[in-house]
């Protein structure tokens, strides 16, 4: 475990602007050369680290949002190779740009910030290592200084100002440093104080860093109807621009940030009070280089004001750097229906945009908030796209934290920064299905993609508390119908400016996810071992809720209380009723779905199972129609509308090109792509037989008229392929199965097989799809 020294800085006065802290350090002579060099770095705030003249790393606002009232991350840099050239005995420097981040700015849409601290500050333990193992330190301290720099504003939400005429390279190098002046912003020097932390714990950092990850160029300049200037990057992702310009001193050039246009204008209307504007003021010299790094945002387009010259210039000058945690890619899928691969393509692109730091709900907004019922719902589909093991292990960390100074409840968001800037709409905060049983379902779904038990062995507490603060909120009949739900939020029929009134009934929606989460922490209770009094309690708890379910929702008739789809599917898929039962529920969800002409009817809490449900009860063909839809509301028709992305309404774009009127509309949510998790499974044909993959199910399902699909999977144990095509009324599948790994192969038609590591090419009758 790390010890460091250092402590946590800021400058004694405002700088009015995003402070430099600098220090002038000597290296040791008289031990020979520097060997090794590593610098540790942390914030309250953001920060950038430069040693000898250069950034440290390309990594971006580090040290990332954790729960920063318990524990603050601290970043390790190998540095060795900026001090090799510094002689012993000669002058370096090491400074700190510290941005305000999510610990210092403005949070959430209530319009607060400065949640976590009242002033930015910056750690930096730098470690330099010698030929004859003499160690030196560079800490911050009082003896650092700071400088007024020339950002001079910054904010998560409403963008980035820099001005080159404030730009002085001194700081970087030794000696004399320097800080210009230009109208109404003074350059400033100060000392600095110690910011005590209180009783924060400093974590070493486990997670992929956020950086950039794609330059994208500009694939339209043009002139709107009111003489805007508009640039459209082809893709709607998280990041930036990176601008050079040039022209006469103290002009500013001004971009506005949005994911889509409305009336052949910048549509704003969606970013609520985010003003997603970065100013940038040039210098007069020959050429300015401007690209900001203390924020983000989710966009399209941008509207550029104050260019000085042409549009054939603002094309080649810009570019967007897309950014965010940079996990390993892990799954693939492809088909034969176009359509599905660009909705694919834009769950991707969705995940990469909002695996920022946190799973957030979306990017864009006065809001980009690690929603729990988001992740709860996508976590399956991320985890086989991407590795995201210790992503999401870090941030259940923090589940765990909130839940300890909660009473036990899991809150809406994680980090919980709806506790100081509390959503009125969500009435009295308390544990709610979906959401809070992300603490449930996410280190479970952690365990069946990876196949180890440490996140459920760190988690089962956390797990646990969930399941007691649920039973102790259970109605006398045992449901969970006495707390704020959510239940089947955003429910197409729903109004837009009410989200929550869904068909479904939120009691029934509750009170099936509390059973599945209380089978899940009984099977993990029983796993681990150790925990039998646990595994009992929660097996009753299940039964409990399933008698009530039973006495109260389940009709006579096999019907389900408010006979909507979403009921029906929980009940299916997370297995509450009999199997005579659940075979009544199928029938009966294919009827309704049938009845809704195969377009979408369900919410948040129950699109990620639908086509499960439907697959399990023998309704392959109707899934098939529902994933196909392309029209609203449908998983396909945002495609249609030239989505690139997915969004968080079926409708956030309507079909005449307006923006649904809603407030809360976002053109980048990935919750509503978790049914990609079912196209991996059944469209692909993969899946796990037991967690981490030890052994996989090769069981492609063909249907929808596609001829052709294929998904592939780097799993702990090795690559994993499935291949499919339809020819000449043959099923033709090529496995891929690494050595040590056994694979079951299901096929229409065909006996099971089990097959050993290789490459194997299977045939089987085929039957004919529906189209």
């Amino acid at each position: 475990m790390t010890t460091w020294t250092a402590q946590f800085i800021a400058a004694d006065t405002d700088l009015d602007s995003a402070p430099i802290l600098r220090r002038e350090f000597t290296i040791d002579d008289g031990h020979g050369a520097v060997t090794a060099a590593t610098l540790d770095l942390s914030a309250l705030g953001v920060v950038e680290g430069w040693l000898g003249g250069q950034r440290v790393s390309d990594h971006l606002l580090e040290p990332g949002w954790t729960s920063y009232e318990w524990r603050i991350r601290v970043v390790s840099h190998d540095v060795t190779s900026h001090l090799v050239g510094t002689a012993p005995g000669e002058a370096a420097v090491l400074a700190l740009v510290v941005g305000n981040g999510w610990a210092a700015g403005r949070l959430a849409w209530g319009g607060g910030g400065g949640w976590y601290t009242d002033e930015r500050a910056g750690f930096a333990e730098l470690r330099i290592v010698f030929e004859d193992g003499h160690e030196q330190r560079v800490v911050t301290d009082t003896d650092w200084q700071a400088l007024s720099s020339a950002i001079t504003a910054d904010q998560l939400y409403d963008g980035e100002d820099i001005d080159a005429r404030l730009r002085d390279g001194s700081f970087l190098t030794p000696g004399e440093v320097t800080t210009p002046s230009v109208d109404g912003h003074e350059g400033r020097t100060s000392t600095v104080h110690t910011v005590d932390i209180g009783e924060r714990e400093l974590v070493a950092d486990t997670v992929p860093p956020v950086r950039p990850l794609a330059e994208i160029a500009p694939v339209e300049v043009w002139t709107s109807p009111s003489g805007a200037t508009l640039i459209d990057f082809g893709v709607n992702l998280v990041g930036w621009l990176r601008v050079t310009a040039s022209g006469p001193a103290g002009t500013v050039v001004t971009l506005q940030h949005a994911e889509v246009l409305e009336h052949d204008e910048l549509g704003t209307r969606p970013l609520r009070t985010a003003k997603a504007t970065d100013r940038f003021t040039l210098s007069g010299g020959e050429e300015d280089r401007f690209e900001p790094r203390f924020t983000f945002h989710g966009f399209r387009y941008a509207q550029v004001d104050g260019w000085p010259g042409t549009l054939d210039e603002l094309r080649t000058a810009v570019t967007a750097v897309q950014v965010g945690s940079d996990l390993t890619r892990t799954g693939t899928f492809e088909s034969s229906h176009e359509l599905l691969n660009t909705f694919h393509d834009n769950v991707i692109r969705g995940m990469q945009g909002n695996f920022l730091s946190v799973p957030t709900d979306c990017p864009q907004r006065d809001e980009r908030l690690g929603w729990t019922g988001d992740i709860a719902a996508f976590a399956p589909t991320a985890s086989y796209l991407f590795d995201t093991r210790t992503f999401l292990a870090d941030w259940l960390r923090d589940v765990w934290l909130e839940q300890q100074h909660a009473d036990g409840i899991i809150p809406f968001v994680v980090p919980d920064v709806l506790k100081y800037s509390p959503a009125e709409d969500f009435g009295k905060p308390d544990a709610t299905a979906v959401w809070s049983d992300a603490g449930v379902w996410v280190p479970w779904t952690l365990y069946q993609a990876y196949g180890d038990t440490a996140v459920l062995e760190e988690q089962f507490d956390s797990m646990a508390a969930h399941l007691r603060r649920i039973r102790d909120h259970l109605s006398p009949e045992d449901l969970w119908d006495t707390v704020f739900q959510f239940g089947d939020w955003l429910d197409p029929d729903a109004p837009p400016e009410a989200p929550a009134d869904a068909k479904a009934d939120k009691g029934v929606v509750a009170t099936i996810c509390a059973y599945r989460s209380a089978t899940i922490v009984a099977d993990a209770a029983e796993l681990l071992g150790g925990h039998e009094a646990e595994a009992t309690e929660f097996r009753e708890l299940a039964s409990r809720l399933q008698a009530g379910f039973r006495t109260h929702y389940l009709q006579d008739d096999g019907r389900i209380l408010s006979d909507a789809t979403t009921v029906y599917t929980l009940a299916i898929v997370f297995g509450i009723l009999s199997e005579q039962e659940q075979a009544a529920a199928g029938d009966r969800l294919a009827e309704l779905v049938e009845a809704s002409g195969y377009r979408i009817s369900t919410g948040f809490a129950g699109t990620p199972f639908i086509t499960d449900a439907l697959t399990q009860t023998g309704h392959l063909d109707d899934a098939y129609q529902l994933l196909l839809q392309t029209e609203c509301p449908s998983w396909l028709y945002p495609v249609t509308m030239g989505a690139t992305t997915v969004w968080e309404r079926w409708d956030s774009m309507l079909p005449d090109g307006t923006i649904n009127p809603g407030e809360m509309t976002s053109f980048n949510h990935y919750a509503l792509g978790a049914v990609a998790d079912w196209m991996h499974r059944v469209v692909g044909g993969l899946s796990a037989l037991s967690p981490g993959y030890e052994s996989v199910l090769i069981a492609p399902q063909p249907g929808g008229g596609l001829t052709w699909a294929s998904t592939s999977l780097d799993t702990v144990h090795g690559h994993v392929a499935v291949r499919w095509e339809l020819v000449d009324g043959e099923l033709r599948v090529r496995a891929t199965v690494p050595e040590g790994v056994t694979a079951v192969v299901r096929l229409p038609g065909a006996a099971e097989q089990r097959l050993g590591g290789g490459t194997h090419e299977l045939r089987a009758p085929a039957a004919v799809p529906a189209a």
